[in-house]
């Protein structure tokens, strides 16, 4: 049997990408999405994305990042974040304010990683690195510290996101490390949308990485509006990218 999925990251609100995403997931003719977790901080739409993903949720396979372990904690984090990003920290705090009681508890109960066996392939999720929720994994690293990452993992392909920069790597193990990129806040030199699409087959597992335009100028606009200091500069970031900011 051929089993096709979907792996998304990093959406933080931004609707209109997710939109076009889940269009060319469909289009694809994926059987199943893995979503690997910032859901909302610092975007256009918090409350409204997160309620969306919430509606059509029910059959994907889920972790939370490390801005959802911030926002779903807000008083535990909100002093720290304005002390090392001021912009952040007021999103933060202007995003937990946006969710009800509900959308906090999803939040907080998604796993913080998940292992999955599909079509004879070990998969394990995670957002930064398998020993760290926020650990970079960038393009360019020396194999030897992403094998330092990786080291004790069981499984053959471990998908992560978090640098919303997409890269991959092969270990001398034959373990297979697959950043697959933001979908709402692309770090790319071009700011288009990214996710992975997985064919697996009796053990075997072929990727790509799919790159998409959408809608980012209205995108923009919309978080351009937002009621915290730095809205405007956070929308610059989705028409012209910069280095991330968390």
């Amino acid at each position: 049997m051929i089993m096709k999925i979907a792996i998304i990251s990093d959406i933080h609100a931004n609707m209109q990408a997710l939109e076009t995403v889940l269009a060319d997931i469909k289009s694809e003719n994926c059987d199943k999405i893995l979503c690997l977790g910032d859901y909302v901080m610092a975007g256009p739409q918090p409350k409204e994305t997160l309620k969306y993903v919430m509606e059509i949720s029910k059959d994907w396979e889920m972790i939370k990042g490390n801005t959802d372990v911030m926002v779903s904690n807000v008083d535990l984090y909100a002093d720290k974040v304005k002390s090392v990003f001021p912009i952040m920290g007021e999103a933060l705090v202007n995003d937990a304010k946006e969710l009800n009681d509900e959308m906090i508890t999803f939040l907080k109960n998604l796993p913080e990683q998940k292992e999955l066996n599909i079509e004879g392939v070990k998969l394990l999720l995670v957002h930064g690195s398998p020993r760290k929720i926020d650990e970079n994994i960038f393009p360019e690293l020396p194999i030897e510290d992403v094998e330092e990452m990786i080291k004790g993992v069981d499984a053959d392909v471990i998908f992560c996101g978090h640098t919303h920069i997409p890269c991959g790597y092969q270990t001398n193990t034959k373990k297979t490390v697959v950043n697959v990129g933001s979908v709402g806040r692309p770090f790319t030199a071009q700011p288009q949308a990214c996710y992975v699409v997985a064919t697996l087959k009796s053990g075997e597992i072929e990727l790509k990485h799919k790159f998409l335009d959408y809608n980012n100028k209205l995108a923009s606009q919309i978080l351009a509006k937002r009621n915290f200091d730095g809205a405007e500069k956070l929308a610059n970031i989705l028409i012209n990218p910069e280095v991330r900011h968390m």
